[in-house]
């Protein structure tokens, strides 16, 4: 027997991207949380194959376009938490918001454009679905020397309360 690939999962084959599998905590915490009908991902770290992707600070080593393509990440590894969580990407309903934070040189002001990595991947992949608020703020530092994380808010169809882990 065949199955299937769900809408986005044809939208993500189109797109030519394969979403990574998703990541255990790196810490005291639940990558995911389903309350309700919302499902919340904690933050995602430029994870790419090979681990880590995109460390240092932009605007002082990285370009807002390596800063762009890190967010980019941040957002497949949010999408392979939201399919973990999930068990297919059809369930969401909405992106509500996607917080996205910056390692970010003094002076430095261009956090919307670093962030938009995420937000124009999101809106590719979910189409209307994927429009959200959002914020883009810089910080000091992140773990390990990311260059970006994000985290995401999403409406579901069919929520439970619970937590897990991929």
């Amino acid at each position: 027997m065949t199955t299937t690939p769900s809408s986005i999962e044809a939208r993500l084959a189109d797109l030519g991207i394969t979403l990574p599998e998703a990541a255990p905590p790196a810490a005291n915490y639940v990558p995911f949380l389903m309350v309700g009908d919302e499902l919340h991902i904690s933050g995602q770290l430029p994870m790419g194959p090979d681990g880590l992707a995109h460390m240092g600070t932009v605007g002082d080593g990285l370009s807002v376009a390596e800063g762009a393509e890190a967010a980019r990440l941040c957002a497949l590894n949010i999408l392979a938490q939201a399919k973990a969580a999930l068990g297919t990407l059809d369930r969401i309903a909405r992106c509500i918001r996607l917080a996205g934070f910056v390692n970010a040189a003094p002076g430095f002001e261009q956090h919307p454009a670093v962030v938009n990595g995420a937000s124009d991947l999101i809106a590719d992949v979910l189409g209307e679905k994927g429009r959200h608020t959002r914020i883009a703020v810089g910080c000091a530092s992140l773990p390990f020397n990311a260059a970006v994380e994000v985290e995401a808010l999403f409406l579901v169809t069919g929520g439970t309360a619970e937590g897990g882990t991929p």
